[in-house]
């Protein structure tokens, strides 16, 4: 068995200073594709870290809009407030600006005076995202 392994090794010598390994050139080409390869991937991980930032924000504007404008709502035509704030602990970076405003309308006539609009703008990271809603409300006083 000993004499078959021994057959097929190359028993040549080698010349002093012959080293097997990789060339600078093939070395310089795969640092190359690597290079390529990882921009590409980074490019990559960053455009779905702004995706699902913007897809975070367009599903939880909605909500929180509807939850403002419940509030402002619920108050007295004389209590509305043109107010803004934010949304607190829970939602870090959502701020909110109502508007309040009457409705005019030769159409509507006598009916406009006492139509509201109601605008509410939710917004994330100063204004880096913005959604906006806005409802008519009738208050006969």
């Amino acid at each position: 068995m000993l004499y078959l392994i021994s057959r097929y090794r190359n028993t040549q010598p080698r010349a002093p200073g012959l080293t097997y390994g990789f060339t600078l050139l093939e070395v310089m080409i795969a640092l190359a594709v690597m290079s390529i390869v990882l921009v590409s991937v980074y490019r990559m991980h960053s455009q779905s870290l702004a995706m699902n930032t913007a897809a975070r924000f367009y599903t939880q504007a909605p909500m929180l809009a509807q939850s403002k404008m419940v509030e402002i709502e619920a108050l007295s035509s004389s209590a509305f407030p043109a107010d803004s704030g934010e949304f607190g602990e829970e939602f870090p970076g959502y701020s909110w600006k109502a508007a309040i405003a009457d409705v005019a309308s030769e159409i509507l006539g006598e009916v406009a005076a006492d139509l509201k609009r109601i605008d509410i703008t939710v917004s994330y990271n100063d204004d880096q995202f913005s959604y906006s809603l806005r409802t008519y409300q009738f208050n006969r006083d």
